[in-house]
């Protein structure tokens, strides 16, 4: 897939913030330090459109990116939502309640919300967070995106095995989760694939 610009619009903490684009959204949620601001930035071919940190937590409020993307003749434009990351027990329980509206406002009432990249740790697996919050998205009718980062940190030969285990645990159908790497860039094609067919 071809990236021809992903640029930052705003950031936002509630519906009035929330940019005017009228384009398909597709948002990124996983717990915090999962890979999640590694893989925007992998697959929009940038190093450094989404802030990197290894303190968990960062990520605050609502991150919106403008992305075009397709073939030359047919360039397409579609709009990153980065959520907070979940799961991140260094703040105080009144801000991760806050958060908690935050993300949950948005993903139960953005109409141009197609799906939720739902993006897990390929070593270890889904955790209880994990399974929480794509269990609530398919409970609410949003379409999760299951996506295994850190995938190159396994052996070949424990890759498909690591990925079927994760579908079992989340309850999925056979070759749901998509085992992906944001150092290598295994099968972000495929998943800007299925994040190219997204339709409202």
């Amino acid at each position: 897939m071809k990236i021809f610009s992903a640029e930052f619009i705003k950031s936002a903490a509630s519906p009035e913030g929330y940019p005017d684009t009228g384009l398909i959204e597709i948002a990124f949620a996983g717990r915090s330090n999962v890979g999640k601001s590694s893989l925007i930035n992998a697959l929009c071919r940038r190093k450094k459109l989404v802030r990197v940190s290894n303190t968990p937590g960062r990520t605050r409020l609502l991150n919106f990116f403008d992305v075009t993307f397709g073939e030359q003749e047919t360039r397409r434009h579609v709009c990153f939502c980065d959520l907070p990351g979940y799961g991140f027990a260094k703040v105080s329980k009144t801000e991760r309640e806050s958060w908690r509206r935050m993300i949950e406002s948005y993903v139960t009432e953005r109409k141009t919300l197609a799906a939720v990249v739902c993006i897990v740790d390929g070593e270890i697996g889904p955790t209880d967070a994990d399974i929480q919050v794509i269990g609530w998205l398919r409970s609410i009718g949003r379409l999760p995106i299951v996506v295994a980062t850190k995938m190159d940190r396994l052996p070949k030969h424990k890759r498909i095995p690591a990925v079927n285990a994760i579908d079992r645990s989340l309850d999925l159908p056979p070759r749901s989760t998509l085992g992906v790497s944001s150092i290598d860039g295994m099968n972000l094609d495929l998943l800007w694939t299925r994040l190219a067919g997204l339709k409202l």
